[in-house]
């Protein structure tokens, strides 16, 4: 401010300096040319004694005008008239070449008074017959002292001038020192960076989103997790995610380990308003990767689904040998090997049909057991005479299971639940075929049916046509479903028969190139 302020008020003093200066010579300019028109003035020439005329009449315009000289003079330059009477009738010290050649010029000379700036004029007579010269000047002193006057002016401006502007300052700093804490802006450039480096740094998602949705910041971990590239999308709306999750980003609620599922992941969301002064300012939005772990427990929960079913199976087989047994202690042996016989025979063909039809061993004990747990909840399950795959394929047993398993587990729910309702039995029919590069998974049931509408929603978390809310864990087996489809980019289709008909079909080229 102060070097502003100081350079503008030299800027002033110079511009006013060669104002003044200028002012000076059009003054004594504009008076030189008056005065040699006068009358009086040309009439003083002809007289025998024109220092006596011309004299009072110089002073009295010199006082009048505020000029430092009036100098009247004849055409060889000898003085009528001076300030200082004793220089009347010298000679005229400057230049007087061009006004005796008839012409008006300006000059800075210094004479009997000084340095000064000075006009001289020809005076002409009725003729047009120079018969004289008169010369105005004003000295560089006296333009000083009048400049003097307006630098004092220009002076108290320029500290009125600072003082505000550094009062302004004060108060602009004061502000921002409240809005900073106390904390100088070098610190905060530091602690910027400081941030910045650490928040790229955590392995966990971190978006700040305003209140019109859009993207402050989204370190490193975020970038990956939603598949954001270099150039990252300004608002939430113009991420590749699913409706439901935008909505959780942006509707301004507090959120706790709330599971969602986005393409090819599964991310647990933690969502936190903030506000300033009571005003809702945005979303801080962290999230957490759980693909693999959600996979992996996946696994785990359909291994303990076969080795459920199997246990159950293995009690079911144990119950109907304890049946056998008890006959022949009854004495009823015939009844005892009719029992058993018809219960193997059954047992077996099921057995014996699953094993011919399935290849792949994983699938194979998943069948079985699953059976064996329909059976205990009264539900047939079957698998239809089109059954058939050798297993050549590079499919991940683990995502067969998850597939498979799952919709199992779904139909089965279904056709249960539905069993009060129909005539029919309770069942559920499992098919899988390969044929030419396809790999087809289809499971119906004989439930209540599914609104082919509702398969864009497959992949949001807690879809679900079950009663049980989303809190109790509902719709994730269907969204993991759909991201197995997804990464072998295959496809899933719903129909709507004597029930739910999911089919889930997996190139098998894909299979063979990985």
């Amino acid at each position: 401010m102060a070097v502003l302020v100081a350079s503008g008020a030299l800027l002033v003093y110079l511009d006013e300096s060669g104002n003044q200066e200028r002012a000076a010579t059009d003054t004594v300019t504009a008076l030189a040319v008056e005065l040699a028109g006068r009358p009086d003035v040309q009439a003083g020439f002809t007289l025998a004694n024109p220092a006596g005329a011309l004299q009072p009449l110089a002073e009295r315009v010199r006082a009048e005008t505020h000029v430092d000289f009036i100098t009247i003079m004849n055409t060889d330059g000898v003085r009528y008239s001076h300030p200082n009477p004793q220089q009347i009738g010298q000679h005229y010290l400057g230049n007087t070449e061009q006004a005796r050649a008839g012409r008006v010029f300006s000059e800075t000379y210094t004479g009997t008074l000084g340095r000064s700036v000075r006009t001289v004029a020809p005076v002409f007579d009725a003729e047009r017959t120079e018969i004289g010269m008169i010369s105005v000047g004003i000295t560089v002193q006296a333009i000083g002292a009048r400049l003097q006057q307006r630098l004092s002016l220009l002076v108290g401006t320029a500290l009125l001038v600072l003082g505000v502007g550094m009062t302004g300052t004060c108060l602009v700093t004061a502000r921002l020192g409240r809005h900073t804490r106390g904390v100088s802006p070098g610190d905060l450039s530091r602690m910027f960076d400081y941030y910045e480096s650490t928040l790229h740094a955590f392995r966990e998602g971190l978006l700040l989103i305003d209140r019109e949705g859009r993207i402050t910041l989204c370190n490193n971990a975020a970038r990956e997790l939603l598949g954001i590239g270099e150039e990252s999308p300004a608002t939430v709306s113009g991420l590749k995610v699913p409706e439901e999750f935008s909505a959780a980003m942006t509707d301004g609620r507090t959120r706790t380990d709330e599971v969602h599922v986005t393409g090819q992941r599964i991310l647990v969301i933690n969502t936190s308003p903030v506000c300033s002064r009571g005003d809702a300012m945005g979303t801080v939005v962290t999230l957490r990767d759980r693909t693999e772990l959600l996979e992996l427990t996946d696994e785990l929960n359909s291994a303990r689904r076969i080795a459920d079913a199997l246990r159950a199976y293995a009690h079911e087989a144990a119950n109907r040998l304890h049946t056998v047994v008890s006959l022949v202690e009854l004495g009823r042996p015939e009844q005892a090997v009719e029992f058993a016989t018809t219960d193997i025979t059954t047992a077996q063909e099921l057995a014996d049909r699953i094993l011919e039809a399935m290849a792949e061993p994983v699938l194979a004990a998943l069948l079985l057991g699953k059976s064996a747990e329909a059976h205990e909840r009264g539900v047939a399950l079957a698998i239809s005479e089109d059954t058939e795959w050798d297993g050549h394929c590079t499919v991940e047993p683990g995502d067969l299971v998850t597939v498979l398993g799952n919709l199992i587990d779904n139909a089965v729910d279904a056709a249960s639940a539905n069993a009060g309702s129909s005539t029919r039995k309770p069942t559920v029919t499992v098919t899988v075929r390969a044929s030419g590069e396809e790999l087809m998974i289809r499971v119906a049931d004989t439930g209540a049916g599914v609104d082919p509408e509702s398969l864009p929603q497959l992949s949001y978390r807690g879809w679900s046509t079950k009663t049980v809310s989303r809190a109790g864990g509902r719709g994730l087996g269907l969204a993991l479903i759909g991201q197995v489809v997804l990464r072998y980019r295959g496809h899933i289709e719903v129909a709507k028969d004597d029930g739910a008909v999911f089919t889930v079909r997996l190139p098998l080229r894909r299979c063979l190139d990985d």
